[in-house]
């Protein structure tokens, strides 16, 4: 099956459709970590870079799309973002949520003014199919979306900006739809610069998928296993087409280290990081040997970390 990528033309649209809606968020030197540059999107007014993808998509809608309204599945980060993005143009917002998903993230959601529907983690894009066609809603998914795509690919625009010499990008993936984005800006203005998604190793689907050239789907039982919530999803065969394509690697962590890079982050950047965040910061800190050695920027992806997750950090 042939699959259409987005291109960076796509990802040059959509800073200007977000432009003004969405924090750009600085690239950050972590001193304790030389050679080491972080992206804070974790800066964003929902707490993740899922603001860029769902102000683009809803921004893209028909005034009667927006009349009807918004659906969408999500473990919070995205349906976050989504309700955010809905309110500013007026839209109405449901979130069907997996019932495995921390309490602050759902609450925050609930909190923004979208209506919820807590489900098994296995039912979460079924029920969200099931509302948009009874009730005539626009279904955005968190990254199986080219819209999404390419407002998410507005963070390596950013980096290229702020840092003209950076030679490694280090990007956490959950469904991909990041590492798909950041890598279709990156390799399209920087060819030689190396861009690698980064996993947990109990949810290493896509470090599977790409190894064997196919995409290979891992049990939701599976994928719940890691401390990284945000990263408890499949690939999909438009997010695995654009990694496939366009990344150089992943490299994959384990949970010890994402907690140790995760503490490092909280005590000496002073940044409120949740663990699905530190995954890339993680690679750098423990998996070197798998990544060409250079200037690097990771990519901190959010920071809605349930307060005893932060606590654990803080005084680790």
């Amino acid at each position: 099956m042939t699959v259409d990528l987005i291109s960076v033309d796509d990802v040059e649209a959509a800073a200007q459709a977000i432009a003004g809606s969405v924090v750009r968020t600085t690239v950050l030197p972590a001193v304790w970590a030389p050679g080491l540059h972080l992206k804070p999107e974790s800066l964003q007014p929902v707490g993740s870079f899922k603001l860029r993808g769902a102000t683009n998509a809803v921004s893209r809608l028909t005034p009667e799309q927006r009349a009807r309204g918004v659906v969408t599945h999500s473990s919070g980060n995205h349906g976050q973002a989504l309700a955010y993005a809905a309110r500013v143009y007026g839209a109405p917002c449901v979130v069907v949520i997996p019932d495995t998903a921390p309490k602050i993230k759902i609450a925050a959601v609930r909190d923004i003014g979208a209506e919820i529907l807590m489900v098994p983690p296995s039912r979460r894009a079924a029920e969200a199919q099931r509302l948009a066609d009874e009730r005539g809603l626009t279904l955005i998914p968190p990254y199986d979306h080219r819209d999404i795509i390419a407002g998410q690919g507005t963070v390596g625009l950013e980096i290229l900006a702020d840092c003209p010499d950076v030679e490694v990008v280090l990007v956490p993936v959950g469904g991909g739809g990041l590492a798909s984005g950041v890598a279709t800006a990156v390799k399209a203005r920087r060819p030689e610069v190396k861009v690698f998604g980064v996993e947990p190793e109990l949810a290493g689907d896509a470090h599977e998928s790409l190894e064997r050239g196919t995409l290979v789907n891992w049990d939701v039982a599976d994928l719940v296993r890691t401390s990284a919530d945000g990263l408890r999803v499949p690939l999909s065969e438009l997010t695995f087409a654009h990694l496939k394509a366009r990344l150089d690697g992943i490299i994959t962590v384990t949970e010890a280290q994402i907690a140790a890079a995760t503490a490092r982050l909280v005590q000496r950047s002073r940044l409120v990081v949740e663990p699905s965040g530190a995954v890339a910061s993680a690679a750098f800190l423990f998996r070197r040997d798998q990544m060409p050695q250079g200037r690097t920027v990771a990519v901190i992806s959010g920071g809605n970390v349930d307060p005893a997750v932060l606590s654990v950090a803080a005084t680790a």
